[in-house]
């Protein structure tokens, strides 16, 4: 691994999503230039972050089917950026390296460019097929506090959306090194979706995120009976841990309840099982499986807010393309608006 990888292990905190509406660029540009302010990114770097967003909010706004924007925080241990995702369900752009060309840009838009926000942002990605739709993420640190990074050097990335009509998830994920003393070693990558949706279950999907990065366990059933003892008092949830370990060309997986969990190629999908039962309530008989890590594959853990019928095989090069873009995808083509939605993707070598 090389030595910007492990900073990429970052806190995230959801901050805000945006649908389609005609306030849309003006209400997230407002917002990316404030957040960028409030974390210390100075009013240069905020007009930047604000103008990025206003071109790809604008995007949307004109030419897009189902729009939707992500604004949140990223923090590793000294500094804070912000991150905004794009998702939308068409028309698709038919030559990305054109439309990255500079001047290149839609109709209605500032005229920018996304060549322009690539080259504004520390880390940008973009996927689009046509007829499909466009994912596009861009990220943005203040001065000097972090390198820019490739796309394609991010290791982990994932997202959560809430029930339609609330503003807290009761989903969430985070990741970690399975040894502090080896951080460039394996990754363990939790997922947690608290019972029901609301602030309840949002409480108790934060805790279950402290208690895993409080643990020192390395395994993954070692970590989920500290999860289930640390959330007595919650109403609990379904939880799976998975140890992703690239020099052995495997996945260990333990889950709890309805998370789904897959190791996966462009073209095939191996589910990793999980046993009945709610962390903080009722533990089963924990049980951990093994399974291969395929070449240039990956590992997907998501809730029951997406359904399991996504096919990497319909989405050429997706795993190509950084985590977040791959999480965004799948909360496209999988996602409900009746429950609380997450995904996390794990890169299967590093």
């Amino acid at each position: 691994m090389d030595q910007v990888k492990t900073p990429l292990l970052l806190e995230t905190q959801d901050i805000a999503w945006f649908r389609d509406s005609e306030s849309l660029p003006t209400a997230a540009r407002g917002a990316a230039t404030a957040l960028a302010r409030r974390i210390g990114l100075g009013d240069q770097r905020a007009a930047e972050v604000g103008l990025a967003v206003t071109e790809a909010a604008t995007n949307l706004r004109r030419h897009a089917v189902d729009g939707s924007l992500l604004l949140r925080v990223l923090r590793n241990q000294h500094d804070a950026a912000v991150e905004f995702l794009t998702l939308d369900s068409g028309p698709g752009m038919p030559d990305v390296p054109y439309a990255m060309t500079d001047g290149t840009s839609s109709a209605g838009t500032l005229g920018i460019g996304l060549g322009a926000i690539a080259r504004l942002a520390d880390t940008f990605d973009v996927h689009s097929l046509p007829g499909t739709g466009t994912v596009l993420a861009a990220r943005f640190w203040g001065p000097g506090a972090a390198p820019r990074v490739p796309a394609g050097s991010t290791l982990v990335g994932g997202l959560t959306r809430p029930i339609s009509g609330e503003e807290s998830c009761g989903d969430a994920w985070a990741a970690r090194p399975a040894t502090a003393a080896d951080p460039d070693g394996p990754l363990l990558v939790m997922f947690f979706d608290g019972l029901g949706h609301g602030p309840l279950a949002a409480v108790a999907s934060e805790q279950a995120v402290a208690a895993f990065r409080a643990s020192v366990a390395g395994r993954p059933a070692e970590v989920l009976t500290q999860l289930h003892h640390a959330l007595n008092g919650t109403r609990g949830g379904a939880a799976a841990v998975a140890r992703i370990e690239p020099a052995a060309g495997r996945v260990l997986f333990c889950g709890v309840g309805n998370v789904s969990g897959f190791a996966v190629d462009e073209q095939k999908r191996h589910a990793l099982l999980s046993s009945p039962g709610i962390v903080g309530h009722q533990l089963p008989t924990l049980r951990t499986h093994e399974q291969a890590l395929p070449s240039g594959g990956a590992v997907v853990l998501h809730s029951d807010g997406l359904t399991e019928r996504w096919r990497l095989a319909a989405m050429p090069g997706l795993l190509r393309h950084m985590p977040l873009v791959t999480a965004g995808i799948l909360l496209r083509e999988a996602g409900v608006r009746r429950d609380d939605a997450g995904v996390v993707v794990v890169r299967g070598s590093w």
